[in-house]
């Protein structure tokens, strides 16, 4: 399996985090997370996968001397090749698309923020491929959701039974894939996920069980949260 983690954002709401730990404002998976960066805890559970044989990080040039200090820290098995990203997601995804080995039939996409997913989750998504063209790692809404309007005032309240919230990993038929991206550039689609671009060009994308811990580190609460589940599975590893 092959997996492209988009890694070029720059985390713009993690500024108090920065300055708490005494940087410049950069890019937010190379905060510290108990002692690794961020984008090295995905990056290992990668490594622990039993799927994945190729990874692809695709990042801005201004970071990959740090992820490159990043790799050669982890002393990775698995080859991992560094590509430049675009200023959105899409177009960072699309980069990613074109720089997969020839042979490559079927990818998974992992948000590099997703610092806590499994290698059983990589596994799982990876498994499920051989069945599906499209999917996405999820997990069901257990809060009422409202659907409001610009005045804040609520217009609906949809069935929850029916709400899944999105994660990565996304996985896809690559042909598929890049057939999707090829379109949604051409008509000038801006989504916010891959499953998105699926979805308008009529192909059928099936949830596959995500994780429960599998959030994404977006701001210095969630970055603390991480920090208590990853403490909690090092104990738990120890004993």
């Amino acid at each position: 399996m092959y997996l492209l983690i988009p890694a070029a954002g720059s985390g713009k709401r993690m500024g108090s985090e920065w300055q708490r730990q005494g940087k410049a404002q950069r890019n937010k998976l190379l905060l510290d997370l108990i002692g690794k960066p961020v984008l090295a805890w995905t990056l290992l559970a990668a490594e622990a996968s039993s799927t994945i044989e190729w990874i692809g990080i695709m990042g801005q040039p201004i970071d990959f001397d740090d992820f490159n200090q990043i790799l050669a820290d982890l002393n990775l098995r698995k080859p991992v090749t560094l590509i430049q990203g675009g200023s959105t997601r899409q177009e960072s995804v699309y980069n990613g698309l074109q720089a997969l080995p020839t042979e490559a039939q079927h990818v998974l996409i992992h948000d590099g923020a997703r610092c806590l997913a499994t290698p059983e989750l990589f596994d799982r998504c990876s498994a499920s491929l051989k069945q599906y063209d499209g999917l996405v790692a999820a997990v069901a809404v257990k809060d009422t959701i409202k659907v409001v309007d610009e005045t804040m005032s609520i217009q609906d309240t949809p069935d929850r039974a029916n709400l899944w919230a999105a994660q990565t990993p996304q996985g896809f038929s690559v042909p598929l894939l890049k057939q999707s991206h090829d379109e949604g550039k051409a008509k000038g689609w801006e989504v916010t996920d891959d499953a998105a671009l699926f979805e308008r060009c009529g192909l059928p994308v099936y949830i596959v069980p995500g994780e429960e811990t599998n959030l994404k580190v977006t701001t210095p609460v969630d970055l603390a949260i991480a920090q208590f589940i990853l403490q909690g599975r090092t104990q738990q590893s120890e004993s």
